[in-house]
């Protein structure tokens, strides 16, 4: 679906009404037409997993999935960053199986290589067919396995749903694609075990319980059983090469930055609470893949800029195997994940989905 969006910054700002005037209306009056068939289509899926209509397949290992309920960023890779750590800190093996966007086209995919640099050693499996990935990574020693971007994959069973809120946008722009960004109804969390609410550093303590209220009432009582909180932190900038360099290189220093991910509204703002001086910024569609005259336009924007670094995204970065770009430093900011409440009951919850291996997979966990 992402691929769908042919420029995360234009959509959002045409579905959130940010965008004025009578052609953006006509605009989303049209996309308004095309968002009833879409979410019919998605309450009718949904029913049949619900009914067992559908089949839900289950793996030899525990399965420990995180999704989230909107298309665009969410911060959610960190997350599955977080809960792989977690598993292996609790002693088991662990591997990432995702749907891989990219990894079709004959290269490695986004979330695989991103993954690759945050958790050396890691297996990860790409496959739009996910119970074939689990199985792949199972005989391949894996113990456990981390279903990332797994919410609405309903075909394969899981111990443990974990749904990533952005406090930025919670709600989707509060209607469904293509009109909004929910992929499906907020009432869908009452399949979810738990909610990590990401980058609540963004609002404040009366807007996150608001958040907190409104989830809960979609979900009703079968909703999730526990609560955190987390926030993305700038860590260091790497270069391509694994070179780092601390944050404040670029403080104060004229900077021209990329990116082609779901939340580019969201790494602006990391950028400029570095206090560097944005003087090019360019956004990409999320999970681009980068050619030569992608390459040659943005170092020629930097150049332009009188840009002194030019700045990306760890995803993009992946992607992106240069040292300089128009003779300037090309650097990654990576983020790091920090939960700031809600950890130990976090943590509870992985490790009984882990004690859970020699059970079947909780009804709600797969239904």
């Amino acid at each position: 679906m992402p691929s769908l969006l042919p420029a995360a910054d234009a959509f959002r700002q045409l579905v959130d009404g940010s965008r004025r005037g009578p052609a953006a209306g006509l605009a989303r009056a049209a996309l308004a037409t095309l968002a009833a068939p879409y979410a019919g289509l998605v309450r009718a899926r949904n029913l049949a997993y619900d009914t067992g209509l559908f089949a839900v397949h289950a793996a030899a290992v525990p399965v420990l999935s995180i999704g989230n309920l909107t298309l665009g960023g969410t911060g959610k890779t960190p997350l599955v960053a977080w809960m792989a750590r977690c598993c292996a800190m609790a002693g088991r093996t662990p591997a990432i199986v995702s749907r891989g966007y990219g990894a079709a086209r004959g290269r490695t995919s986004d979330e695989a290589a991103e993954l690759a640099v945050l958790l050396p050693g890691v297996a990860h499996v790409a496959d739009r067919d996910r119970v074939a990935a689990t199985a792949t990574a199972v005989a391949a020693g894996a113990e456990v396995v981390v279903l990332d971007d797994g919410f609405q994959h309903r075909r394969l069973a899981r111990d443990l749903d974990v749904v990533a809120i952005d406090a930025t946008d919670p709600f989707g722009c509060g209607r469904m694609f293509p009109r909004g960004l929910l992929r499906e109804p907020v009432a869908g969390l009452g399949r979810a075990h738990a909610v990590v609410l990401t980058r609540a550093d963004t609002v404040d303590a009366d807007r996150r319980q608001a958040i907190r209220r409104s989830l809960a009432a979609a979900a009703g009582r079968a909703g999730p059983t526990a609560w955190a909180e987390a926030v993305h932190e700038p860590h260091r900038l790497r270069s391509a090469a694994g070179l780092e360099q601390p944050l404040a290189a670029v403080r104060g220093r004229r900077v021209a930055a990329f990116c082609g991910i779901g939340n580019p509204d969201a790494f602006r703002r990391t950028l400029t609470g570095l206090g560097a001086n944005l003087v090019d910024f360019h956004v990409f569609p999320d999970h681009h893949a980068y050619i030569p005259a992608d390459v040659a336009d943005l170092a020629a924007r930097a150049v332009r800029a009188r840009a002194e670094f030019v700045v990306t995204t760890l995803k993009d970065l992946v992607k992106l195997p240069h040292e300089t770009l128009g003779g300037l430093p090309l650097v990654a900011v990576e983020i790091a994940l920090r939960i700031v409440q809600g950890e130990a009951d976090l943590e509870r919850l992985v490790r009984a989905a882990i004690a859970r291996a020699e059970s079947p997979p909780s009804g709600r966990g797969t239904a």
